[in-house]
């Protein structure tokens, strides 16, 4: 398994993201990811399943230290002693005693993120979490997260990336920071099983399309992608993606699909003044 390295945090490359898997679905494809051979696992507070992906956890029979599990602190938890608090409950869900990453899940202007950065930084010194990050920032957030949690590195800024959603500027100061950056909605949300040349592309290698996407992605320097399914079949072909490699020719076309109508995810109540691309 390729993994992405980031300030000492060995980063499963292709991880198995669990947003809006519940219930008993949530355990099972949880379970079925860690068969597969998924070592990478992504929950939050606000997906309501941190406690199935803990049962699939001790299901599976892995010791601890193969999976590298990632949660995420709702941006009502952000003040000081409230966000050391949310993430001792995620804890006590998962039914660990620490996570590998404790993320912001997306930034929150009213509360100051001096404030919450120091109450981050603190989650990792007391071992709650191996390593910190963010989610959702834009490049300027992130310059003064990183500056703000200084000397303790962040680590990933997860955020959406697909073929039909550049990230340059992120990606650039990602790298710039020895950050990895962590895709979220890979598959454009089913989008790129319609597009005609990441088909085209696929039919070279006998991949399909989302397996196409999902190599553009990890193939990137310093770039790790989270896909999620709620079928078995698409979870094991989602992971089918380490026997082919793109050219730098196809590397450049898929980069190409990307527009300023690429994005998917916004949420108005929550999302920043998104880098122009």
């Amino acid at each position: 398994m390729h993994r992405v390295e980031a300030h000492g945090a060995q980063i499963p490359a292709l991880g198995f993201g669990t947003w809006e898997l519940r219930g008993v679905l949530a355990i099972r494809m949880v379970e079925t990811a860690l068969a597969v051979g998924y070592r990478h696992i992504d929950t939050a507070q606000m997906y309501g399943n941190e406690r199935e992906v803990g049962i699939a956890l001790r299901a599976s029979g892995l010791a601890r230290e193969e999976v590298f599990v990632t949660t995420k602190v709702w941006p009502d938890r952000f003040r000081a002693g409230e966000l050391q608090r949310s993430v001792e409950e995620s804890l006590e869900r998962l039914g660990l005693e620490r996570v590998d990453l404790v993320l912001l899940h997306w930034p929150n202007p009213h509360v100051p993120l001096a404030e919450t950065m120091e109450a981050l930084v603190e989650v990792r010194e007391r071992g709650l979490a191996a390593h910190i990050g963010v989610s959702n920032f834009t490049v300027a957030l992130m310059e003064e997260a990183v500056r703000l949690a200084h000397p303790v590195p962040l680590v990933t800024n997860q955020v959406e990336y697909h073929p039909f959603l550049s990230q340059r500027r992120v990606l650039a100061a990602c790298r710039h920071h020895g950050m990895a950056l962590t895709a979220y909605c890979p598959l454009a949300r089913g989008r790129v099983f319609t597009n005609e040349l990441l088909r085209r592309i696929g039919q070279r290698y006998g991949k399909d399309p989302g397996q196409v996407a999902l190599r553009w992605l990890v193939q990137q320097e310093g770039v790790v992608a989270i896909p999620r399914s709620s079928r078995p079949e698409h979870v094991r072909r989602n992971f089918d993606i380490w026997d082919f490699h793109l050219s730098a020719e196809e590397m450049d076309a898929i980069a190409a699909l990307a527009s300023p109508a690429g994005r998917i995810v916004d949420l108005p109540e929550l999302a920043p003044r998104w880098d122009e691309e």
